[in-house]
């Protein structure tokens, strides 16, 4: 594994840099194939290879953080029994330099039936948070009309999630580890997203958050109250939608009422449809809310220094940054939580991860201008991602180098969507249709 990575992506790496490496640990497991994880989560090989690349370049000099915030419903320590964290202790000891595994979270759930029946506090970053405000036009929320009963985020208090984004303020709280390291290593893993169409570099920096209420997934409603978390005005938004909402707000929030009430979700799920066949949520392709978060964080890596502030929005101030996608088995259909594996084949590296993206959507088949998280991302003004557009991207496979708009049919592993994008992001041009 660790000679298929270029040794020329990690000349960003100095020595006594504070080195960065964010996998993609959004679960220990499939959420209905618990056993199955290896094309859920960052496979440790490839954490394992980029971490010896980068004790090579410390030199003896610097420090290795392997960090991320699982979804608050994961059991970190199943998570991390997968992962050889003993062997990565041992080589850094021998290369001198300080290693530490973290878990962001400040809080862990337990849940039955979808329902969170028990919280527990976690320690969360040894170095604390940096609470990050993007006012006015340098958010991408800048403009956004929410729906009339708010955005969604993270948890039961939606109110919390509001006043976090009242249309002037975007407040983010993120790891002031992350923000203080002096390189970031991104290493999503490869999968479609009921949300967000893909996720990819881009969307992995939902796990740089230590609080995830603070981010919108949707905007509550059907299309007449102005949002997105259905495509339709049907029973599910009339009804589904403002009866889940009280129940979140006046009822399971007291976890002895989310024990008793936990059963009767099978009920629910009989009566409205299963989230597998019916689009609730914000899981669909109009999705307007989301794209902007994942968006706005990425500008807070970029730009953010730990003391909340932001540095000069050029890209010749941006944090120094490596992706390394994981798409050697990666995941279709219903993503990131339950999708289905892929034999891909590919690792997938770069410094940008609007180009990776855009390189890795093409590699599954879709059309990266059709997936708003990377479209838009090649049109922030304010804290810009890129200097470039979707043209100028270039893609090197082995010997070969060529325009991603030319990119061989041959090279495409075709992947389904999740039912909610399906017939929107496919790409339609027979140049790059897959050959039988």
């Amino acid at each position: 594994m660790e000679a298929l990575l270029p040794e020329s992506v990690f000349n960003l790496v100095k020595p006594g840099d504070t080195v960065i490496l964010k996998p993609n640990w959004v679960m220990e497991g499939h959420k209905y194939r618990p056993d199955e994880w290896e094309y859920v989560i960052t496979h440790p090989a490839v954490i394992t290879a980029v971490l010896r690349h980068v004790l090579k370049r410390l030199c003896g000099s610097g420090r290795v953080v392997i960090i991320d915030g699982p979804t608050t419903e994961a059991s970190f320590s199943k998570l991390i029994a997968h992962y050889p964290v003993s062997m990565w202790h041992e080589i850094a000891k021998a290369s001198h330099v300080t290693l530490e595994v973290i878990d962001l979270r400040e809080h862990e759930w337990e849940t039955r039936n979808d329902i969170i029946v028990k919280r527990h506090e976690l320690p969360g970053d040894p170095r604390g948070k940096t609470e990050v405000n993007l006012r006015d036009a340098s958010s991408e929320f800048w403009g956004h009309q929410k729906s009339n009963r708010g955005y969604h985020g993270a948890d039961y208090d939606r109110s919390e999630t509001n006043r976090a984004h009242d249309g002037h303020h975007n407040l983010y709280r993120v790891s002031r580890t992350v923000i203080e390291g002096d390189v970031f290593i991104n290493l999503p893993k490869l999968k479609t997203h009921r949300k967000a169409g893909i996720t990819c570099c881009l969307k992995n920096l939902v796990g740089i958050n230590t609080y995830k209420n603070y981010l919108p997934h949707h905007s509550e409603g059907g299309p007449s109250e102005g949002g997105d978390q259905f495509p339709v005005d049907n029973v599910n938004a009339r009804i589904e939608g403002p009866l889940m909402a009280f129940l979140k707000r006046h009822v399971l929030r007291n976890p002895l009422l989310a024990r008793l009430l936990s059963p009767f979700n099978t009920l629910g799920k009989q009566i409205f449809g299963d989230t597998r066949q019916v689009v609730r949520s914000g899981n669909w392709y109009g999705n307007d809310t989301i794209w902007r978060m994942i968006l706005d964080l990425n500008k807070v890596l970029f730009y953010a220094n730990p003391d909340g502030s932001l540095r000069e929005g050029t890209l010749v101030n941006a944090k120094r940054y490596i992706g390394i996608v994981d798409g050697i088995l990666a995941g279709e259909g219903h993503g990131p939580l339950a999708p289905d594996p892929v034999e891909m084949g590919y690792l997938f590296c770069g410094t940008n991860p609007v180009a990776i993206d855009a390189v890795c959507a093409s590699f599954m088949g879709f059309d990266p201008l059709k997936i708003p998280s990377i479209s838009r991302a090649f049109q922030v003004s304010q804290y810009p991602l890129c200097d470039f557009n979707l043209d100028d991207v270039r893609v090197t496979v082995g010997e070969g180098e060529f325009p991603l708009a030319n990119l061989p049919a041959e090279l495409i592993v075709p992947c389904e969507p999740q039912f909610g994008w399906k017939g929107h992001i496919e790409r339609q041009d027979e140049a790059h249709a897959p050959q039988d």
